[in-house]
């Protein structure tokens, strides 16, 4: 079987490995920002009087070359924290990745929870093939140019050349429609309902664990309706649910709203979106709903025979999210230590670790820790760390960065005072002295505290990097020195939007849902804004 990519050979996918045991793992680059100094620079290798300098006095030059380093950085501690968590690896197969056994228990919990609330809404899962007739793709004509260049092609099966060739799923709007032309006959048959959760491979050029792969793993909903206005409540429904799972789940505040006509799913009528800022500033498209119209139905002739008699074509809807989510995760809460799991979603939210010297000092640790395990394991997902070859200075280490919620320690002393010890992850506090009688209650309180605080923090940080701007300059001037979000008035033009994004790397993220008509100038041109909308740089 061949498979060739419909954008030609992408280029050499390049990686760092971490060389060594790995024991303890390397120091870790800051994450946080830090304010320009003039002090950091060798001022003599610079004409200050010829560069153009920001209010402390520092060249843009010498702030670009600064914001780099910064970039670099981000960049390492995000790929260190993947590989040395052990979320996942690079594979041997270029720009794919293999998710390890934390990764996907984290994978797990999303989609256990995320699948109930898609069930919950009357959704029901089912599974199309990966392989897609090229005639199908080129039924719908945005749909063929905006994902052409990302196709992967069969030519080839069973050692000879096929009829047609077989696209890899890229998405299944395709093949989904396809079927969807079978089974509608009758305004009965409406809605349909259809989720499936599935692999898929787009060829990227550039990618990143979690964040951008050739083949990543999603859930893709497909729905059919009778009228415009219930697909048009379907859309916005499952954007509500992924605002929901954003916020309740994973412990992220996201704007909801709509993309450009620029940013739009190709083959859409209008594209929902949902929004998180990173821990650098930036923002993350966490989720994505579509309203349809009538595009695919016309392309695929999905046709139901109305009350009254008539012909129509259905309304239609798709959704989905994906493996991102856990970059989002990672971006979003994590520190220099590495992750910070919410613990609805953490794969491990409690992890006991034995202190002990001595072999007698041994036995009775280790007989109380495995009590405690026995009688945590019913309430919560806990871990007992027995290795005898690490210590556990470097267990603790090795679970905060995996992102455990909370730790116990428990040592000799905690043993004869029938008490232990509780870390926290998230802010690096002991609850020392905690009763083995009071312990669950103990946990069962602070595992819903980590989850709000970790929220609260993620919320205050996106308050206190969101500006209102009506000066480009400014505008300019704000989105070189830092990443954030900026509020701004836009005229509508795609020409406007262009300029932005040729000039300072920022996009219109989205047109906010819940913002008031708000009538000014728009920040590149001049002419009239309706409203305001969100400009970020993103990943």
């Amino acid at each position: 079987m061949n498979v060739n990519s419909a954008s030609g050979q992408s280029k050499a996918f390049v990686w760092n490995r971490i060389a060594g045991k790995q024991r303890q793992p390397p120091a870790r680059p800051s994450f946080g920002y830090t304010e320009p100094s003039v002090s950091r620079f060798n001022q003599e290798a610079y004409d200050f009087s010829m560069e153009v300098k920001d209010s402390k006095g520092v060249p843009a030059s010498v702030m670009q070359e600064e914001e780099k380093g910064k970039e670099a950085e981000r960049a390492r501690w995000y790929t260190d924290t993947i590989l040395q968590a052990e979320l996942a690896d690079y594979s041997p197969v270029k720009g794919c990745m293999v998710v390890r056994p934390y990764g996907y228990a984290l994978w797990e919990q999303i989609q256990k929870a995320l699948d109930q609330m898609i069930k919950d809404t009357g959704h029901s899962n089912a599974y199309f093939p990966m392989f897609i007739p090229e005639s199908f793709l080129k039924k719908e004509k945005e749909h063929v140019e905006g994902f052409a260049p990302e196709c992967a092609v069969v030519t080839h099966g069973g050692g000879k050349e096929l009829e047609e060739p077989l696209i890899v799923r890229p998405t299944s709007e395709t093949i989904i429609n396809f079927m969807f032309a079978k089974w509608v006959q009758s305004w009965r048959d409406l809605p349909i309902l259809i989720n499936q959760w599935a692999n898929v491979v787009r060829w990227e050029m550039r990618t990143r664990l979690f964040l951008r792969t050739t083949e990543f793993l999603w859930q893709e909903g497909h729905t059919a309706h009778a009228t415009a206005e219930e697909a048009e409540e379907e859309a916005q429904r499952m954007l509500g649910v992924y605002r929901e799972f954003a916020e309740n789940w994973m412990a992220l505040p996201v704007l909801t709203g709509e993309k450009t006509e620029n940013e739009r799913f190709a083959g859409a009528v209008r594209t929902y979106c949902i929004e998180a800022m990173m821990r650098d500033g930036k923002a993350l498209q966490a989720g994505t709903s579509h309203f349809l119209g009538q595009n695919f139905s016309k392309a695929f002739d999905i046709k139901y025979q109305s009350p009254e008699g008539g012909l129509e074509h259905v309304w239609q809807t798709s959704w989905g999210v994906s493996t991102r989510l856990i970059g989002a995760i990672i971006l979003g809460h994590g520190d220099d230590k590495g992750l910070i799991l919410p613990p609805r979603l953490a794969p491990v939210q409690i992890v006991i670790v034995p202190i002990y010297k001595t072999d007698e000092e041994k036995a009775t640790v280790l007989e109380r820790c495995q009590q405690i395990f026995a009688e945590l394991k019913p309430r919560f997902r806990v871990h007992l760390d027995q290795r005898e070859q690490y210590t556990p200075g470097w267990k603790f280490n090795h679970w905060e960065q995996k992102g455990v919620p909370l730790r116990v320690n428990i040592g000799p002393k905690d043993v004869a005072g029938n008490v232990v010890e509780i870390a926290r992850r998230d802010t690096g506090e002991k609850v020392r002295g905690v009763s083995q009688a009071s312990l669950v209650g103990e946990l069962e309180g602070l595992l819903p505290a980590v989850q709000k605080a970790i929220y609260e923090r993620a919320l205050a940080f996106r308050k206190e990097n969101t500006r209102q701007l009506a000066n480009y300059g400014e505008f300019k001037a704000t989105l070189e020195e830092r990443s954030g979000f900026v509020e701004a008035h836009w005229c509508g033009s795609s020409a406007c939007e262009a300029s932005i994004k040729e000039e300072t790397k920022a996009t219109i993220r989205l047109i906010p849902f819940d913002w008031q008509p708000d009538s000014g100038k728009c920040i590149r041109c001049g002419g009239a804004g309706k409203t305001r909308v969100v400009y970020a740089k993103a990943y």
